[in-house]
């Protein structure tokens, strides 16, 4: 049978029109509201010279739970199962990297959030774009955090101890809405063994200009959501301050960094290409 002209194109609207709402489907229902627990491994386990020996204590790996950009207008279904898995991995250390609330109205919900968060030894947070955007003050923002277990790290920096080694970690103000201080943030600390960076934007990595004496053994970001709309994991489109980052690690032209495609959206509620991400790394200790 011949195929007449106006089949074929009938049949390529079809076809056009099917792809058009599978893809609608799966950036406004699927996709934003599925969750990756992605697994790191950071530095080098130690091991014992001899292979006879016991292994090194297990004390000297610290568990990092890293949640960025939740952009929280309730705590539904996906906050849920972010807060069931921060249960499950039971972190030693958890970081929330900047943009928990899009607007004031996310200040409850961001209360929830924190208080459904696992008590573990170490709770910090840092403040993203969003946040200084929302209207609410960061004073209020830095009560609520320390009711809840938290310290929000502005400029600021905290010494850990994990075991043998201390690890010093600097929270940093955010570089495109914020004014980060890095003179302020370490004024007085002693160095430690270990410097963990966190800054909600990772372009901030560029220009970290750190004192010699705290150099940064691993940089967390989020900020990029992956690019949000990133067809076949290809990123169209990233919003200011995030330089040349996507998601996922970078260890070339400075200090390690990992940056998360975090957890929700902003903008538009889309997602496609870029499943939200809590991210567990396991820093080894050296």
């Amino acid at each position: 049978m011949r195929l007449q002209r106006r089949d074929v194109l009938r049949g390529g609207a079809a076809l056009v029109t099917g792809g058009a709402l599978t893809v609608a489907i799966d950036s406004l229902c699927l996709t934003p509201f599925k969750l990756d627990v992605s697994h790191h491994s950071f530095g080098a386990p130690l091991l014992p010279a001899n292979p006879a020996a016991p292994a090194p204590p297990a004390s000297r790996r610290l568990r990092i739970a890293h949640v960025s950009d939740l952009h929280l207008h309730r705590v539904g279904p996906l906050g849920e199962r972010v807060l069931a898995a921060l249960h499950r991995l039971k972190p030693d250390l958890l970081v929330i990297t900047g943009d928990s609330l899009s607007a004031a109205s996310g200040e409850g919900p961001l209360l929830d959030f924190l208080a459904a968060c696992p008590n573990v030894p170490h709770r910090l947070a840092i403040l993203g774009n969003w946040e200084i955007n929302s209207g609410v003050p960061v004073e209020r923002l830095q009560r609520h955090h320390q009711r809840h277990g938290f310290e929000l790290l502005v400029n600021r920096s905290v010494r850990l101890a994990v075991g043998d080694r201390s690890v010093r970690v600097t929270g940093f103000d955010d570089i495109r809405q914020g004014r980060p201080d890095p003179v302020a943030a370490l004024a007085g600390a002693e160095p430690c063994d270990h410097h963990l960076v966190l800054a909600h934007c990772p372009v901030h990595r560029d220009k970290l200009a750190l004192p010699a004496e705290h150099p940064a053994d691993l940089v967390l970001s989020g900020h990029t959501h992956g690019g949000q709309v990133a067809p076949g994991g290809v990123a169209l489109l990233t919003p200011p301050g995030s330089g040349r980052y996507v998601a996922g690690w970078y260890r070339d032209g400075g200090p390690p960094l990992f940056v998360s495609r975090g957890i929700g959206t902003s903008t538009l509620p889309i997602r496609l290409g870029s499943v939200p991400e809590l991210a567990c790394i396991d820093w080894h200790l050296a």
